[in-house]
């Protein structure tokens, strides 16, 4: 697989939404302060999502795509990487639409992308006292894990569950995550990281947003639990017993 060189470097920004009528347009124009060119994909909302979504269709740059069903927050980012890749885009800032995520410091993402277009940048969060502790404690675990998944391997994963970072593009879709909702999140981390490709990680603040200012959480603990720990079984197993079967 080819990288390209800094002159072809050529970002676009992805972000999955699903029932954000209150934050989505607000981070889209965030965002497009750094990126011109953003897709949002829509992971089937309900109706005032969609009439946020209706409006943004009219803001140059902003491309929405509708999936047909709910499919998972990883669905959603799947399908815009293989737009963007396919509109000839050779990176992708993915960032969440509640807004958690400090865009102002989207900037030293991309330059770390810039300066290394062929490292997967990842976001280490910096949280404040608005974090669930429960939330706190599940990545903890799954630091953990993925720090035993990709042992002996070059890059090192501080946080796998930030969704604010840069990929290559062509090496995320080559990627193959089977992930479609929080799991997909380490398990590409982790995937492009046994590809061989370093990892930059960058601290960025994270501030959980209250409901009153649009803040909605998809998280749900049992579900989204099990799904993370089946893919640690998952990548682990393939990890060190060789079953590729699994992949």
């Amino acid at each position: 697989m080819t990288m390209p060189e800094e002159a072809e470097w050529r970002p676009c920004v992805v972000i999955p939404t699903y029932d954000n009528p209150m934050t989505i347009e607000r981070v889209v124009a965030g965002v497009q302060e750094h990126v011109h060119d953003v897709f949002v994909v829509d992971d089937a909302g309900g109706p005032e999502a969609q009439a946020a979504l209706e409006r943004l269709k009219s803001v140059a740059g902003v491309r929405v795509r509708h999936r047909a069903e709910n499919g998972g927050k990883g669905a959603a980012v799947k399908d815009g990487l293989h737009a963007a890749l396919a509109e000839g885009f050779t990176h992708a800032l993915q960032v969440d639409a509640d807004g958690q995520h400090a865009l102002e410091d989207a900037p030293r993402l991309l330059a770390a992308s810039r300066a290394r277009p062929e490292a997967l940048v990842l976001g280490r969060p910096v949280f404040d006292a608005s974090a669930p502790k429960a939330r706190l404690w599940g990545r903890k675990v799954s630091v953990f894990w993925v720090w035993l998944e990709t042992l002996g391997k070059p890059g090192k994963i501080a946080d796998p569950l930030c969704g604010f970072r840069v990929y290559p593009l062509e090496a995320a879709v080559a990627a193959q995550a089977r992930g479609d909702r929080m799991d997909f999140d380490p398990e590409i981390a982790v995937r492009m990281v046994w590809m061989g490709l370093p990892v930059v990680n960058v601290d960025t603040k994270v501030r959980y947003v209250p409901p009153e200012e649009g803040g909605i959480s998809h998280y749900r603990a049992f579900r989204d639990n099990v799904l993370v720990s089946l893919i640690h079984a998952r990548l682990t197993i393939v990890r060190y017993l060789g079953l590729r079967r699994w992949l």
